[in-house]
């Protein structure tokens, strides 16, 4: 329950559902998490992220043309997740973009999502058979 409410009030983010999505789909994909991104790659589409913007995510690509916005948040989850370390410039941006509550709501975002995919990783979950996977293998 304490998960599902923390998920939830995330949801509600200032930064927006927009931004939420990007942040899930940063965290589901840095985590290969096949069953998160296969349910928040649509969601994604249905909260107004480009295709465009779900294929940097999806195939690692360069930032080059994403909107600084965006591109942000990307940055961000990959210096997090690979790297474990955060310039203090990039934080600035996100604060910029989104304010300090926003910047550390899509930080929690990503968090999230990584704790969820650890969970889903440790137990080896699978797609339902209806869901399609979305997250080529890396």
């Amino acid at each position: 329950e304490p998960i599902y409410a923390l998920n939830q009030y995330l949801r509600k983010t200032v930064a927006g559902v927009r931004y939420f999505e990007v942040a899930a789909l940063v965290a589901a994909g840095e985590f290969e998490q096949q069953y998160e991104w296969s349910a928040h790659e649509p969601a994604a589409l249905r909260a107004g992220v480009e295709q465009s913007i779900i294929d940097v995510i999806k195939f690692n690509r360069d930032l080059k043309g994403v909107p600084d916005k965006d591109a942000t948040i990307i940055q961000l989850g990959r210096a997090i997740f690979r790297n474990h370390k955060v310039a203090p410039e990039l934080w600035a941006r996100m604060e910029q973009h989104f304010g300090r509550q926003g910047a550390v709501e899509v930080t929690m975002v990503m968090a999230d999502y990584a704790m969820v995919g650890f969970l889903l990783t440790a137990v080896d979950q699978q797609l339902p058979p209806d869901r399609k996977p979305l997250l080529p293998a890396r």
